[in-house]
């Protein structure tokens, strides 16, 4: 069987989402192909026992309000789809220097230094910020959205004139890592810590690889006098629901349970895809939001050797480990939607199970939980190695005594904040870097290329095949959800050109 449409998208995560709905706001008949049930990719949800579990991100900003840096909310925007989110200010973390309620904002964190620290340390934080405001401006003129693919950023940069002016002094460390400026700037040891723990949390790598542009923009979200985090009502999942509603809005087209195989060549130009059903679907543009090694493995033999050789030399971020839980809230009033918890710094904030990330969305959304009742999602960020995996086989007694063994550092870090959680649990799923990339189809569970910033930037969003693009964590700007949806918007740009894209920008004030 044999089909035609203008774009297929292999892949439904948030950058795949957004490069269809945006393609298809633009009169393209699209059609997005998503291997699993459900769509959204990393940032997908799914039912168990009235309990609404979430296997992706935790943390969210930049969703609530407008004007917003977040591409994501940028494209949500041009798809005029609303997103429901409430919107704190209060995270928690558990840390070498004892339990900590961390404020977003400057003030409320700065109360923390000087507690830990002392006015010292309260000054020099001060004097990182002075520095990175200028930065974190010059990294807002310049939105993601509005790069060109396969274009030079200085080219991109002079054709903005005016508006990158008052910048150009703080440009030039927009590119490379971010740990090099913090070590100028930053000698306290905490301060050093916290901030490698935050590049962590964003990139899946510590600071010395994590790209400078992206840590300036968040300092330049979160410490704003009314900086808050966003939690989507209806948790990661109503994000993914949210673009696939803009994407069939604008006439695109969403199919689950279809599972590309190959990509179908004519010489050097892609046309279309093959499912695992036999199924030929032709296009005149095809977008991989599959990682990396999955979509150099759609490849045809021979084709395009040269790139595929180097790209598949990408070195992978480590895995994860999950624990889903539904348990008894009953005299649980003061649970914090996250906590972050860090065994020990000398260690290195990448070294396996040394930091967790703990989120309970029902303390904010209840209906995510029967009553009296709440879920909870932990997961070992970026530093679970896949090595002692790589042989097991799922539901094998090995293999089960081993997952139980690896996520025990879970149950150890909850019983410091709930003592009897084992005893109030009523669902528990623990998931392994087997069940990452089962459910995923991550190249060995991972979160995606392990590419240093201070090496030089993710790969852009093109390929030597004419036809086919790429978006998501894979490709520029990288891993991270802001990053996974300019990536889409990028490659969207591509297939449009500069005159949707310009008019795209106009409409959203970029």
């Amino acid at each position: 069987m044999k089909s035609k449409v203008d774009v297929v998208v292999i892949g439904s995560g948030i950058g795949g989402l957004c490069c269809g709905a945006l393609c298809a706001r633009s009169s393209r008949d699209v059609l997005v192909l998503e291997a699993h049930a459900q769509p959204g990719g990393a940032a997908h949800g799914f039912k168990r026992d009235g309990y609404h579990f979430e296997s992706g991100p935790s943390l969210w900003s930049g969703l609530g309000a407008w004007p917003s840096s977040n591409p994501l909310k940028q494209v949500l925007c041009a798809l005029d789809q609303p997103l429901p989110v409430v919107s704190y200010r209060n995270w928690d973390v558990l840390l070498p220097e004892g339990a900590i309620r961390v404020g977003v904002g400057a003030h409320d964190f700065e109360t923390i230094v000087g507690q830990l620290r002392g006015a010292k340390a309260v000054e020099e934080w001060r004097n990182f910020g002075s520095i990175l405001q200028p930065i974190a401006a010059a990294a807002a003129a310049l939105p993601l959205l509005s790069l060109r693919p396969g274009a030079e950023v200085i080219p991109q940069m002079w054709s903005r004139g005016g508006q990158l002016l008052p910048h150009l002094a703080s440009m030039r460390h927009l590119s490379g890592a971010f740990g090099p400026l913090v070590q100028r700037h930053l000698k306290d040891p905490f301060l050093c810590h916290w901030v490698d723990l935050l590049c962590f949390l964003i990139s899946g790598m510590p600071m010395a690889d994590t790209n400078a542009a992206a840590m300036a923009t968040l300092f330049g979200e979160w410490f704003q006098p009314e900086a808050a985090l966003d939690y989507p009502v209806g948790g990661s999942a109503a994000v993914a629901d949210a673009l696939v509603q803009g994407l069939q809005r604008h006439g695109g087209h969403l199919r689950c349970n279809a599972r590309v195989t190959g990509l179908l060549l004519d010489g050097d130009r892609t046309v279309g895809v093959a499912l695992s059903n036999g199924e030929e679907i032709h296009a005149d543009a095809v977008v991989s939001n599959a990682d990396i090694w999955s979509t150099l493995d759609l490849l045809p033999e021979g084709a395009a050797l040269q790139w595929r050789h180097q790209r598949a030399a990408t070195p992978a971020c480590r895995s994860f480990l999950h624990l889903h839980l539904g348990f008894d809230a009953s005299g649980l009033e003061d649970l914090p939607i996250h906590t972050v918890w860090v065994g020990d710094w000398e260690r290195g904030i990448d070294a396996e199970r040394n930091a967790l990330v703990f989120s309970i969305p029902s303390v904010l959304d209840p209906t995510m939980a029967p009553e009296g009742h709440h879920v909870l999602h932990g997961y070992s960020p970026a530093n679970e190695p896949w090595e002692p995996w790589g042989d097991l086989v799922r539901g094998s007694d090995s293999y089960v005594a081993f997952k139980r063994q690896r996520c025990e550092v879970f149950w150890n870090v909850l019983e410091q904040r709930i003592p009897d959680i084992r005893d109030r649990t009523t669902v528990v799923m623990e998931g392994s870097p087997l069940s990452h990339r089962r459910f995923l189809n991550a190249h060995n569970g991972s979160y995606g290329p392990a590419l240093s910033a201070a090496k030089g930037l993710f790969p852009g969003v093109t390929t030597p095949l004419t036809g086919l693009w790429l978006c998501g964590a894979s490709a520029f700007p990288g891993i991270g959800i802001p990053p996974v949806a300019a990536s889409g918007a990028m490659a969207a740009h591509a297939i449009l050109g500069r005159e949707a894209q310009n008019s795209l920008l106009k409409e959203l004030g970029l």
